[in-house]
């Protein structure tokens, strides 16, 4: 059985990949951990808790025996540069203290390309930190993600950015069918 940890997998993302992940493999558990224990999905082989995913020593008491992949899905843009960088950063730092503890066969790291400058610079320097750690990791830098039931204001926006991604491919909008097919295939491909 191959164990995945995501954190932050309670959402949009997550639940997308999982759905890629179990279309492609049914011998995988998944082990959620967010601020909540919502259900991402109602399968018995996903495993949600609440936990603080930047306390690492919290974490590691909830973690399973043996994991071969972790994603962080954690982050968002925040006013306030200390915000910013806790808030995204640091689950960043616990992912990779876990992989290193655990082996992994991979880590997973969303980074993204459109938002304010200072989002996209801590962005940047969590996927340095983790490229750079020696560990295989699968980055995926998508733009504007929509598809699949988002229907928030940016989701809104696909039409405009649509329109704008047949001048830039930086603002071509990608539905998140393609972000979660990229993510699972970068990460099994890891060797």
């Amino acid at each position: 059985m191959t164990n995945v940890v995501l954190l932050g997998g309670g959402g949009y993302i997550g639940r997308n990949i999982i759905e890629t992940w179990v279309n492609r493999d049914a011998n995988v558990d998944f082990f959620v951990y967010s601020r909540s224990e919502k259900q991402v999905l109602n399968q018995p082989n996903i495993h949600n808790y609440a936990v603080d995913v930047t306390n690492f020593s919290e974490l590691k008491a909830m973690l399973p025996d043996h994991i071969d992949y972790i994603i962080d899905l954690v982050g968002r843009p925040e006013k306030d540069k200390e915000q910013l960088k806790t808030i995204n950063e640091e689950p960043a730092k616990v992912m990779l203290k876990i992989a290193k503890a655990y082996h992994v066969k991979g880590m997973g790291f969303i980074q993204g390309s459109l938002g304010p400058k200072a989002f996209l610079e801590i962005k940047q320097v969590i996927t340095d930190m983790l490229v750079n750690s020696g560990i295989p990791t699968a980055i995926v830098n998508p733009t504007l993600v929509y598809g699949n039931g988002r229907s928030d204001a940016l989701s809104k926006l696909v039409p405009l950015f649509k329109v704008l991604g047949l001048f830039s491919s930086g603002l071509r909008p990608v539905h998140i069918d393609s972000v979660a097919d990229e993510m699972v295939t970068k990460l099994i491909e890891t060797k």
